[in-house]
């Protein structure tokens, strides 16, 4: 099963989508129809439709109570960032206001001229959890989505504490849909592109901590909810790490795919603000 949240007016729907077609199952949002525990509904719901294609989509879990972030989880992303395979999972937070939807524009800040993509799979979670066995972790799972962990690596680096980096409002795209463990294939691969140059192109299983290990290791320290999400890690290819380092700019396109789920299709654009410092002297 596929569902998404699109805006409608001034509010918002969850829905199935089945084919190229979103149909509305009788919850505000996927967030509150997992609260809920409305998945058995939302598979044989029959409310009003919608054409998906032209569908306004929101971050499909638009207000999860937790966003846990896992950093240098891909093997590959490790090795070119020049550091070791991890013992135990990094973990940092973002919050909602940082999210946008699968469409939306993401916002460059006038205080940051380092922004950088970081494609990532999306964990979501279903039931709640805590102190999962590793069974009991891959049931909690409602499904995956897709992310881009949009990052302002000169906030980041900063200090040790990466959290003021990560989490700026209107820079991380979340969606298009949420699939059930079923629909992800075996051998999906995350592809990250900026104008249509491919960056970013990684198989799923080169993750050091899989998605049940995750919500493992995550129930142990506090109890998943269902909505929570965590954001998995993103492969090599980022542009921090290139040399030279390249980083987005106003105007570019960020394109995030993951086999089975769907894409992430980002526009840049200057945030505008009243007063605030010119872009071009940000980093100064």
């Amino acid at each position: 099963m596929r569902l998404a949240t699109i805006r409608i007016g001034g509010t918002t729907a969850a829905v199935r989508v089945d084919g190229t077609t979103a149909i509305e199952t009788g919850f505000a949002d996927v967030g509150a129809l997992l609260q809920a525990g409305g998945l058995d509904r939302a598979a044989t719901a029959d409310g009003a439709r919608h054409d998906f294609g032209t569908a306004d989509l929101a971050p499909v879990v638009p207000r999860p109570g937790k966003i846990v972030c896992v950093g240098l989880n891909y093997r590959n992303h490790i090795l070119e960032m020049g550091r070791e395979l991890p013992e135990f999972p990094t973990l940092f937070a973002k919050y909602p206001e940082a999210l946008v939807g699968p469409r939306d524009e993401i916002l460059l800040p006038p205080e940051s001229d380092r922004v950088d993509w970081e494609g990532e799979l999306a964990v979501v979670i279903g039931t709640s959890v805590r102190r999962a066995s590793a069974d009991e972790a891959v049931a909690a799972i409602a499904g995956y989505s897709v992310l881009n962990d949009v990052t302002m690596r000169d906030y980041q680096y900063r200090t040790a504490q990466w959290l003021q980096g990560k989490t700026w409002e209107n820079s991380t795209p979340l969606g298009p849909v949420l699939v059930t463990p079923d629909e992800l294939p075996a051998g999906a691969r995350l592809v990250t592109s900026v104008d249509g140059e491919q960056l970013q192109q990684t198989p799923l299983d080169d993750l050091v901590f899989d998605a049940g290990e995750l919500v493992r290791y995550i129930s142990t320290i506090v109890t998943l909810q269902p909505g929570d999400v965590i954001a998995t890690g993103t492969p090599g290819g980022v542009g921090h790490a290139r040399t030279p380092q390249r980083y987005l700019a106003p105007g570019q396109t960020l394109t995030t795919r993951i086999d089975g789920i769907g894409e992430l299709v980002n526009v840049a654009v200057a945030e505008k603000v009243s007063g605030g410092p010119d872009r071009a002297a940000a980093g100064a």
